[in-house]
């Protein structure tokens, strides 16, 4: 049972070095933007990355499950347009265990 809690040391040495990667490259983007002016048609392409990303992550679930998943993203993505973050997410999962209750989870 002791060889189930040994960590090899160059499997630590790539996590740690991942998460340090990861974290420059975070900063470095805030550190950067301070240096660039950003107007018109940039600043609003900067401000859609957040909601594209969030849509590449969504949008092969909702095509690819079944009518009860589609249908809750549907519902939630109205919701959406008048609902404050938590409301929506309230309507998301309320909208999904219902309709997987309905028309059954495939």
């Amino acid at each position: 049972m002791q060889s189930f809690f040994q960590v090899d040391p160059a499997v630590l040495l790539a996590i740690i070095g991942m998460g340090i990667a990861t974290y420059l490259t975070r900063i470095a983007g805030l550190v950067l933007v301070r240096f660039v002016d950003l107007r018109g048609r940039t600043r609003a392409a900067l401000e859609a990355v957040p909601v594209a990303v969030l849509m590449s992550v969504i949008a092969p679930t909702v095509l690819a499950t079944g009518i009860a998943e589609t249908s809750a993203a549907i519902v939630t993505m109205l919701a959406a347009t008048r609902l404050p973050l938590l409301g929506v997410v309230v309507v998301g999962v309320v909208s999904a265990a219902t309709f997987r209750a309905m028309l059954g989870a495939i």
